[in-house]
């Protein structure tokens, strides 16, 4: 993969994730900025998600096997619900983020069997440990700002997403259900 990159090979930045609904963008989003001003860069709130796996830069020759290995992904045969009920300030990362006090186990599930499908396509993240989390600003410093509101939402995700990130904006490739009919 690393060769393809070299050699000048078209690619896109790649990244599995949970979508947040519309209108728990836009709570997510006032709740943000209620936070108020100096919280480093915003997220644009089109742009939350929980991430499972970042994949990083791929050719695009390496999209459809990418798919075709999370389609054969087991799923839990229900939505994922993930308590988003703590701030946080990522120090390395200069990230403010919402994270949950505990990650469902489902959660962890589905993220160590997209790593497992992703393993014969060259992907391998360093071994660490899962930390689920919705980024909602970039390059903050401070330290964790007192909220007026504690946070109080629940992810409820019925698919997960394979997206692009490009120019700023994320953009949907493909989805897969996280129900069985």
């Amino acid at each position: 993969m690393t060769e393809a990159l070299e050699q000048g090979e078209p690619f896109k930045r790649l990244f599995f994730a949970l979508e947040c609904e519309a209108s728990q963008r836009r709570a997510i989003a006032r709740w943000r900025n209620e936070l108020g001003t100096g919280i480093g860069r915003p997220v644009p709130s089109a742009n939350f998600h929980l991430t499972l796996m970042f994949l990083g830069a791929v050719p695009n020759a390496q999209v459809a096997g990418i798919c075709a290995a999370a389609a054969a992904v087991p799923v839990p045969g229900k939505s994922v619900k993930v308590a988003l009920d703590r701030l946080e300030v990522w120090r390395p990362a200069r990230a403010l983020v919402l994270t949950p006090t505990k990650t469902p186990a489902v959660l962890r599930q589905l993220v160590y069997a997209l790593q497992q499908a992703m393993l014969p396509l060259g992907f391998s993240e360093t071994p660490r440990e899962y930390r689920a989390h919705l980024t909602l600003a970039r390059h903050y410093q401070g330290p964790v700002p007192e909220a007026m509101v504690a946070a109080e939402f629940l992810l409820r995700a019925r698919q997960f997403t394979l997206f692009e990130s490009r120019k700023g904006r994320y953009w949907s490739l493909a989805q897969w259900p996280l129900l069985t009919e």
